[in-house]
């Protein structure tokens, strides 16, 4: 990290000459500008930039929406404020002479724009510390690696991409190697932008691999979680290699994940020491992560992650170091935790890590009980409270919920299960590769 004296001096001497000013979108990209580094310090740094208020309210392929009342056509899609977090402030080594800082979203009369992701998981945070407690907490990410461009995929129509190793690499050390001196650059350069990273490692799939983080405070994580994405997307693009998070890329492969693991401290130690803490946070997280599923699954490809035997969950249960339940309980002392599996790779993590601050500490207001750990195949037990089945089912949920309401403001809540049903609405108007195999000749 760095900050604004160090940015005027390494600004003077030539070694950056580009800003970055960019926001988390409700999809987790960062949008935003470059800078010359000399107009970044005299007015930017202080006095902000602006950019078009339609930025939240787009698709994937940038197409306004209809529909929202935060920004819209009648209206004439204008401006929000963008006012630097200089915090945030860091290099962007993979970048030549390049920094990057992270903005929150204003009004023009200075509101915060609430359905901004930054400031959904800063709400909760500061109702965290109303209570004299912080959260801390890691995400921790998997993404397939392929041998090819990201443009050469485009043009492939992402058929046929040639996977980074040959094999499963689960915790192998030999084919992952064939790609540790981008991974070795990867890391190092990494930290050297701020984002604490502290291992790698093949996954389960073929080409999969994964990223464990230091954990730290949500806001902080969040921004790591989300510089990084970037960041490796660009460093191996930069190869010619193309990296994916999409939860469920192909029907023979696993998923990729976006494990959480969370504690609440209080002065003197983590509060999950406490068991009588513990079980009513556990307890929120278990009545209410249904409802709140969308913010760990806010897609369509989500969904088609969970599937029993595929080391993401179905059911939501708890059990200690158990691998098939939606939340497993790891560490002790200090470390104890809960890991919530539910998050695929298309998690926003401020909206991910809000909904988990939010459910838990409900929880704990209202003296819920996790109950008993459970033992065995959670994936076998039909008896079991299930995971929504689809983002349409989701957004119902979401919708519907007087915690989320509550938690986050009505008007948040139906600018995120609009987006949903936007996204579901695009897909039941899509014609897919299925159908037209299935019905093309035979209907």
């Amino acid at each position: 990290m760095m900050d604004i004296s160090q940015l005027t001096a390494k600004t003077e001497a030539g070694e950056i000459d580009t800003v970055i000013a960019a926001f988390p979108d409700v999809f987790g990209r960062l949008m935003g500008k470059r800078f010359t580094a000399p107009f970044f310090l005299q007015s930017v740094a202080k006095g902000g930039t602006h950019g078009c208020n339609y930025l939240l309210t787009v698709d994937l392929e940038m197409e306004p929406m209809d529909g929202f009342k935060l920004a819209n056509w009648d209206a004439g899609f204008g401006d929000f404020e963008w006012r630097p977090d200089l915090n945030t402030l860091r290099p962007v080594p993979w970048q030549p002479g390049a920094a990057l800082v992270l903005c929150d979203l204003r009004h023009h009369e200075g509101r915060p724009v609430e359905e901004a992701p930054r400031r959904v998981l800063q709400r909760q945070v500061d109702l965290l510390a109303g209570k004299n407690m912080v959260c801390n907490i890691a995400s921790e990410l998997e993404f397939f690696l392929f041998n090819t461009s990201y443009h050469d995929a485009f043009a492939a129509d992402y058929r046929n991409l040639a996977a980074s190793s040959d094999y499963r690499i689960d915790y192998h050390t030999m084919q992952p190697a064939r790609d540790e001196a981008i991974f070795r650059a990867a890391r190092n350069q990494l930290l050297a932008a701020g984002v604490a990273v502290e291992s790698s490692k093949g996954e389960w799939g073929r080409g999969q691999h994964e990223i464990n983080f230091t954990y730290a405070e949500p806001p902080a994580m969040a921004d790591m979680h989300t510089v990084f994405k970037q960041g490796i997307k660009e460093i191996f693009a930069a190869q010619g290699r193309a990296v994916s998070f999409m939860p469920k890329y192909k029907e023979t492969e696993p998923g990729n994940s976006c494990h959480i693991h969370a504690s609440v401290w209080r002065e003197g130690g983590n509060l999950f020491r406490d068991g009588a803490f513990f079980r009513r946070f556990l307890g929120g997280l278990m009545k209410y992560s249904g409802e709140l599923c969308y913010f760990f699954a806010p897609t369509i490809n989500a969904y088609k992650r969970y599937q029993p035997g595929s080391w993401a969950p179905t059911k939501r249960v708890w059990s200690p170091d158990n691998r098939t339940a939606g939340f497993r309980v790891a560490g002790h002392g200090d470390s104890l935790r809960i890991e919530n599996r539910m998050p695929g790779g298309d998690a926003n993590p401020y909206l991910a890590f809000a909904a988990t601050l939010a459910a838990g500490m409900a929880g704990v207001e209202e003296d819920l009980d996790c109950g008993a750990p459970y033992q065995g195949n959670a994936y076998a037990d039909a008896s079991l409270p299930a995971l929504p089945k689809t983002l349409r089912e989701a957004a119902d949920l979401l919708e519907k919920s007087e915690l989320a309401r509550k938690a986050f403001g009505a008007e948040v809540i139906e600018f995120y299960a609009h987006t949903a049903r936007l996204e579901v609405e695009a897909f039941d108007n899509a014609v897919t590769d299925w159908e037209r195999r299935r019905y093309f000749e035979r209907i």
